[in-house]
């Protein structure tokens, strides 16, 4: 399983949660702790908001330990709200279009977790993207394609409903012509403006993700980035966050006659 990290607040540089707490992004790319895949070694991405609307995503193949491009722009860059993500691959191959973050338009999207027996229903799967958003379907990774479902589904105006319903969708693709586990969900996303999380699966064995709100600022997390986990609140099963103004509002992703 992959490993994420994301921040929303007061302008703070990249390596004040990429590269400098002791259970960082990049020490669990090395050793994760809450995961079943210690090692995330099959890229990385970024992305940060800064003056203009659109994110800027940089992304590479090698482990992130193993990159001094990443290490020189966590050291530089400063953001209000950025993403970042590095993955363990459950199936697709290790190339750029297959690391999150992803975008679309002013919006990006990171996932931590998979779609059971994907490989068997690619074709359908991409069949649920709009054309109007498949011009943005890079990679082959089922995550993406969730994203763009939801895209097409009205994210714009219903940030929470339409991921909701594209999990659901991909969640039944899976148990009609894919594999157990149909889906486990840990995702963050964000339109620039408010930071979106949520945590679900089909089975018991939803992905970890945790969230910890600062002075000046929300971080959500797959795991805590320090090892004593003061501060840190566990999200629940079928839970949704919406964090603005250094403020966490929680919501149920699917209610229990969608799932």
């Amino acid at each position: 399983m992959c490993r994420f990290v994301a921040w929303s607040g007061a302008a703070r540089y990249l390596e004040e949660f990429v590269f400098a707490p002791e259970n960082s992004i990049v020490a669990q790319s090395r050793k994760a702790l809450a995961s079943k895949t210690p090692i995330n070694a099959d890229g990385f991405g970024l992305a940060w908001f800064q003056t203009h609307q659109e994110p800027c995503i940089y992304k590479g193949t090698h482990p992130a330990w193993s990159d001094p491009n990443l290490a020189q722009l966590a050291h530089h860059v400063k953001a209000r709200l950025f993403l970042a993500h590095v993955r363990s691959s459950t199936g697709m191959a290790t190339s750029r279009n297959n690391c999150h973050p992803f975008g679309c338009n002013h919006w990006c999207f990171m996932h931590n977790g998979q779609a059971g027996g994907h490989e068997t229903f690619r074709k359908e799967l991409d069949a649920l993207i709009p054309d109007d958003f498949y011009q943005f379907r890079m990679g082959a990774t089922e995550s993406e394609a969730i994203f763009l479902i939801a895209m097409g589904m009205g994210l714009a105006t219903r940030p929470i409903g339409a991921m909701a319903e594209a999990a659901h969708l991909v969640q039944e693709l899976s148990q009609a012509k894919g594999k157990s586990p149909h889906l486990r969900f840990s995702a963050c996303w964000t339109d620039g403006k408010f930071l979106y999380a949520a945590r679900y699966a089909s089975d018991k064995r939803s992905p970890s993700l945790f969230y910890n709100i600062a002075d000046d600022g929300v971080i959500i997390s797959s795991e805590p980035l320090s090892e004593d986990e003061c501060g840190w609140i566990e999200v629940k099963p079928n839970e949704a966050l919406i964090v603005q103004n250094n403020t966490v509002e929680k919501h149920v992703f699917l209610s229990v006659e969608d799932a």
